[in-house]
């Protein structure tokens, strides 16, 4: 069920963001910056940190694997909105559609290197169950992942972990696969500010 606060709380200056969002893009503002500018001071300015942080921070890990990690956990969660952005990110930061089709279709065949494979691994895990033990972390590190880099890697989990939630709460809308690609094309390159 769509809770229609996104489409209606707003203040003017906001409201003349929007339209000029969709004006110049000729597409509508995804659910998920709006709720951004939807109290703000409550979960907005935060999240746009802590994401921002997750996905374009300093780390080992590539923007498309950060991109392919976020997308991994939507699919993992069953989260729609969230699976069609972040698969059409990875998509265009890899510059590769069938891997990271094949990495959420069959992660253990897929053509990706040990360390990612792990730690998508272990982020399933945690997603589906809400917890990891000291034999999953071993593992992951046993594949040549860096404590930093597993670090980094939760990040993205618990960012999207929320993100996924609060997309199925509040119902947001899907994109045209046009959408998804321009908003792809947003979020790498302006990141999540």
């Amino acid at each position: 069920m769509r809770l229609e606060i996104l489409d209606r709380g707003y203040g003017p200056g906001v409201k003349l963001l929007f339209a000029l969002i969709r004006l110049f893009s000729g597409h509508p503002v995804p659910d998920a910056a709006k709720l951004t500018f939807y109290r703000p001071d409550f979960y907005g300015a935060r999240a746009k940190v802590f994401t921002h942080g997750a996905m374009r921070g300093p780390s080992a890990w590539s923007v498309g694997d950060r991109e392919l990690m976020a997308a991994f956990v939507s699919t993992v969660n069953g989260c729609a909105f969230c699976m069609g952005a972040h698969t059409a990110t990875a998509r265009q930061a890899y510059q590769d559609g069938p891997r990271v089709a094949a990495v959420l279709t069959d992660l253990e065949s897929a053509p990706i290197e040990e360390p990612l494979r792990a730690t998508l691994r272990m982020l399933g895990k945690l997603t589906r169950e809400g917890t990891v033990d000291a034999d999953d972390m071993r593992g992951v590190l046993a594949a040549g992942v860096s404590p930093q880099q597993v670090q980094d890697a939760l990040a993205v989990c618990a960012a999207f972990d929320t993100t996924n939630r609060l997309a199925d709460v509040f119902g947001f809308e899907q994109l045209s696969p046009e959408g998804y690609e321009a908003g792809a094309g947003y979020l790498l390159k302006r990141g999540y500010r």
